[in-house]
């Protein structure tokens, strides 16, 4: 049993693609819990009432804050040592650990944050890890 995002009304089939109530796509709008019809706050992650997800992550290629795979997995590679894909990606405390772990040591931690950067680097580039920390997907 699904629930129109849009208007809240329920779905008579469920494999229906629109509400025949509003006309809106099946999916669309974040007014209403499709789980279970009850109104949602509109930038809720979450309904409220039943706790299922509710929004979608928003396409890469349509999202202005979205931010480069490419940039943050070179970043890794080569900066990893001092967090700045870290950093790129939102992650401020992660990056904040890479950072006063090489510096703290005097470089001699260097080693492990420069391997820590690097497979966090390749785990980027490889589409292992695909949001940085607000959600946002990666683009290409």
């Amino acid at each position: 049993m699904f629930y129109c995002k849009n208007c809240g009304e329920q779905f008579v089939n469920d494999n229906a693609i629109m509400c025949v109530k509003c006309g809106a796509a099946k999916g669309t709008g974040f007014n209403f819990c499709h789980g279970c019809g009850q109104p949602a706050p509109p930038n809720a992650f979450a309904c409220p009432n039943c706790g299922i997800a509710l929004q979608m992550q928003q396409d890469a290629a349509s999202n202005p804050n979205a931010k480069s795979k490419i940039a943050a997995g070179l970043l890794g590679i080569f900066l990893g040592g001092f967090g700045v894909h870290n950093f790129y990606l939102g992650y401020t405390g992660k990056a904040i650990a890479q950072l006063l772990i090489t510096v703290c040591t005097c470089g001699v931690g260097g080693a492990i944050t420069g391997i820590w950067g690097l497979i966090e680097g390749i785990l980027i580039l490889t589409g292992s890890i695909t949001t940085d920390a607000q959600g946002n997907l990666l683009k290409d």
